[in-house]
């Protein structure tokens, strides 16, 4: 029989044991209210000093996204050590506050505690990018000072990050790489990945068939860097020769294919796979929704239904993602009636996947009622209402739902000035856009980006006001890219500003010679004025470069099918009666007074 500590009860030593299993399970645990419930009792009990207890209570608060309770249970520690220092350090990355986690890095060593493999490990799964290629060697240069190279675990996550830092980076993976007396299978999967991500096959493929050994993470690398690559045809060798596949194998081929736009062989893979998870399932429905085949990707969430597979919030979200991009209404309404059907309530990400579709594809009103049931809204929210109402024209509404999101206490990011500056374009209010652009830095500390200026040279250009719009092109502190300029020249062919229109085709030249939209619109700036001669003149230019121009396209969804046209298109099976109602359409735009503007296609 178990006896008790001198003193304590055995309710005491009950109610303590139930205390240290509630503590045990606490960094897995997502309900806040009881975190701060077991963080009471955790009070009560004087555990805070706890070097076991204060890492579970930082992981579970920042499992909630409450990094200021995790910062607050951390501050209580007077003697944190290094395992403790790791756990605030990945809190703070998994909360994308990547610069506080590197000065938590600082501050231990400055109190004395040193890092250990898995500080470093956590510090460079945060890097991802060209621009973090310096912090990365000076990540390296502490591993080597430290001694912990010899420690296998850490050059690998040193490779990995390196990978992830572009062509620069790259290299110095390889050099590090090849300098590594001892690899294991994760140190080649590592290199492999890296130069799959590079697009750098050959060599891909060079050390794969080096490797010692092979396990089934190493093939379906080498396939996800041909799928990448968009070179399926290696992919599909090497998918023959594998002596195990498994549902990663398979969805990436399947996935490959789909978006090299061949469905027929995504299919024919996807049909023949032994077992289907969710993931092939996905990846087929999204595809075909992608490409705008309605019917295709309503039959296929049909049977993943019926084949008893219930959507969880990835696939909804990817699903309604494809619907968005193609505008397939039909399908994403299917999967709406499906969420309301099955479940009980809709998580924040599939419901802002809702907002999104409904606004892009024009329903503004559905969109706005799946918004106003969202209980907790996020950022994200906000955002996707925003910009489905910005980009629909209705710009007074859009500013009217930013003031009550700052009201509400929600803080905008880029995106949401992104929306706001695209609804002030379309609705024309210069005034109120010009003022949103000069206050996001200063108030809201966000610097704009090339998206942000290229809104408000459109503004400036929809609005008449070239000569600003052409002086704010030219004093921008990024170099303009093709869409600035194309939206300056669109501008110059709506006022008819002949001369300028020459100038800016001289740069959009320099930057895409290969792109015919710009000649054409240059052509018709000259017709508009008359300038036949100036018409020969860029229509000469243009064959000289001899690239030609796409004809454009219209589509519409009509009964889970969509119909493409293209100008003085008579492939489609009611083209007759189309063009009747085009003819009858016209006639009636002239008898109101219409006059079509002169073009030169």
């Amino acid at each position: 029989m178990q006896t008790c500590a001198p003193g304590r009860s055995p309710s005491w030593v009950s109610r303590r044991r139930l205390l240290e299993q509630k503590i045990s399970e606490l960094h897995k645990c997502g309900n806040l209210s009881h975190i701060k419930q077991v963080h009471a009792q955790i009070l009560k009990a004087n555990l805070q000093q706890d070097l076991y207890v204060a890492p579970k209570l930082v992981a579970a608060f920042s499992l909630c996204r409450q990094l200021a309770l995790a910062v607050n249970v951390f501050d209580q520690v007077q003697q944190p050590n290094v395992h403790l220092y790791n756990t605030l350090i990945r809190a703070h990355i998994q909360n994308s506050q990547v610069s506080q986690a590197f000065v938590t890095f600082f501050d231990m060593q400055t109190n004395g505690v040193y890092p250990d493999n898995f500080t470093y490990s956590f510090l460079l799964k945060a890097c991802s990018g060209k621009a973090w290629f310096p912090v990365v060697q000076m990540i390296h240069t502490h591993i080597e000072k430290c001694g912990f190279c010899s420690d296998i675990f850490v050059p690998n996550s040193l490779i990995d990050s390196y990978s992830k830092c572009g062509p620069v980076g790259i290299t110095s993976a390889k050099k590090l790489f090849e300098l590594m007396d001892e690899k294991d299978i994760v140190s080649w999967n590592s290199m492999i990945g890296g130069l799959g991500k590079a697009g750098e096959m050959v060599e891909a493929r060079r050390l794969f068939d080096e490797m010692p050994e092979r396990d089934a993470v190493s093939w379906n690398t080498m396939l996800d860097g041909y799928a990448k690559a968009g070179d399926m045809s290696e992919a599909y060798k090497l998918f023959e020769k594998m002596p195990e596949r498994n549902i990663i194998s398979w969805s990436t081929m399947v996935s490959g294919f789909s978006k090299a736009g061949d469905m027929d062989m995504a299919k024919a893979l996807f049909d023949t796979m032994p077992f289907k998870s969710l993931v092939p399932w996905t990846i087929i429905i999204s595809g075909y929704a992608e490409k705008g085949l309605a019917s295709e990707a309503s039959k296929l969430y049909d049977q993943m239904e019926e084949a008893g597979l219930k959507p969880d919030d990835s696939t909804l979200i990817s699903i309604l993602a494809a619907c968005a991009e193609s505008g397939l209404l039909g399908l994403g309404r299917k999967v709406h009636a499906s969420i309301e059907r099955t479940r009980f309530k809709c998580s924040t990400q599939v419901s802002n996947a809702l907002v999104d579709m409904y606004a892009k594809c024009g329903c503004l009103d559905k969109a706005y009622a799946v918004f106003d049931g969202i209980a907790k809204k996020d950022l994200v929210s906000w955002n996707a209402m925003l910009q489905g109402l910005g980009i629909h024209g209705h710009g007074k509404q859009a500013l009217q739902l930013f003031a009550r999101m700052r009201q509400e206490g929600v803080f905008p990011d880029k995106v949401t000035f992104i929306a706001i500056l695209c609804a002030c374009t379309h609705a024309g209010f210069v005034k109120e856009g010009l003022h949103y652009f000069h206050i996001m830095e200063k108030e809201y500390g966000i610097t704009p980006q090339v998206e942000h200026y290229g809104c408000v040279i459109d503004l400036l250009s929809r609005g008449g006001r070239l000569d600003e719009a052409y002086k704010l092109v030219n004093s921008m502190p990024m170099e303009p890219n093709c869409v600035i300029w194309g939206t300056l020249l669109a501008a110059c062919r709506v006022h008819n500003a002949v001369e300028l229109a020459g100038e800016v085709l001289d740069v959009l030249v320099r930057l895409a010679p290969s792109d015919p939209g710009s000649f054409s619109m240059l052509s018709n700036i000259y017709a508009a004025a008359g300038d036949w001669g100036g018409v020969a003149s860029v229509r000469l230019r243009l064959r000289s470069t001899g690239v030609q121009k796409p004809s454009g396209a219209s589509l519409i969804e009509l009964d889970n099918e969509v119909h493409e046209f293209t100008v003085f298109d008579e492939s489609h099976r009611q083209s007759d009666k189309i063009y009747q109602m085009i003819d009858r359409l016209n006639q009636d735009l002239k008898q109101v007074g219409y006059v079509s503007s002169v073009q030169c296609q």
